[in-house]
């Protein structure tokens, strides 16, 4: 019997295990429009948090005491969908579960064939080519509108989006500053082709993105791609050129908490004519889907971009792997190999 994930209460700050329940989930024949599953890899992202609060948001909040979803990748081992077949692989949103049966709503989709001819591993439909790829490449190349010879900032660069975004830059001629926390995630920023990179562990982000600048012979920033919001916000707005352009995808440091964000140098949003804008992957699919995996399948097979994987083991340890994100225990993409 397949089992999944629940969650049992609101989280009150940070999630703790007594939040999850794995639980069974009730089996039945298959109706029409149906698929049953058996999930390969699982998905844990930042934006599931903000989905654990009874608020309104751009993602619906998990219902209490009933399965959690989110990005997975499963063979199908029954179908009466058409279009799927016993043996496809899929990319579907009944994730937080080893299997079970999923419908429509849980969004499937094949994985190209001519990717998995070409030795592309089917979870990178969970990173590069997928959400976080997609978030990167939206967000740098059509919010922002980045473009060769820009000078990047970009925060938590040894995340899944941004590393993806440090080598989207690159292969794109652009000057790149990468901030992380800590050795290891640093020389990995460095070894994806940043030209300089803030250790945010180390001191303050302020005079470190300075003395980088001065460093690169740089003015300042043409685009900031926020993933964590706080002093890196208020760094970036501290250093903008006239007319910089700042792609907001997400603000980590206050899923949590909360805080208020203090924002010092704000008022430089006006002098600078700088434009800010918050956004979301989904509201962009339809426009940009097709030329998004085309350009990522190319950067991919050429080696310009790569993602590395922080792999948990096992359905039971999805709970601890959510976690993680939140204490920078992943380099790249955290995933969940079942």
């Amino acid at each position: 019997m397949a089992k999944a994930w629940h969650l049992t209460s609101r989280p009150q700050g940070l999630p703790t295990i007594d939040n999850f329940a794995l639980r069974d989930l009730p089996d039945a024949p298959l109706e029409k429009d149906q698929i049953r599953v058996r999930n390969l890899w699982l998905s844990v992202d930042p934006y599931m948090r903000s989905r654990m609060n009874d608020a309104k948001s751009y993602a619906p909040s998990f219902p209490i005491d009933q399965p959690m979803t989110g990005g997975a990748i499963g063979e199908v081992v029954e179908s009466r969908m058409d279009g799927f077949e016993t043996g496809d692989l899929i990319l579907h949103m009944g994730g937080w579960r080893d299997g079970g049966i999923i419908g429509l709503d849980m969004m499937p989709n094949k994985l190209p064939a001519e990717a998995l001819a070409a030795d592309m591993s089917p979870q990178t439909f969970l990173h590069n080519m997928g959400l976080t790829g997609g978030t990167a490449w939206i967000g740098l190349l059509r919010i922002a509108a980045a473009k060769p010879g820009d000078t990047i900032f970009v925060s938590a660069a040894a995340g899944a989006v941004g590393s993806a975004v440090v080598q989207i830059a690159k292969a794109r001629e652009m000057t790149v500053i990468g901030s992380a926390g800590g050795a290891e995630k640093c020389a990995w920023v460095k070894d994806l082709g940043a030209d300089a990179v803030v250790d945010y562990k180390a001191g303050p982000v302020l005079p470190a993105l300075t003395e980088a600048l001065r460093d690169l012979g740089k003015a300042g920033i043409d685009v900031y791609f926020d993933n964590v919001g706080g002093e890196h916000l208020d760094a970036a707005f501290a250093h903008a050129n006239d007319f910089a352009r700042f792609a907001i995808c997400g603000m980590i440091d206050v899923y949590n908490d909360g805080k208020a964000q203090e924002m010092a140098y704000l008022v430089r949003a006006i002098p600078a004519r700088i434009r800010m804008e918050g956004f979301i992957y989904t509201d962009q699919l339809i426009e940009y889907m097709e030329e998004f995996h085309a350009d990522m399948a190319g950067l991919i097979a050429s080696g310009a971009v790569t993602m590395r994987e922080t792999v948990y083991d096992g359905l039971a340890s999805a709970p601890d792997a959510f976690l993680g994100l939140f204490s920078g225990q992943n380099i790249g993409k955290m995933l969940v190999r079942l």
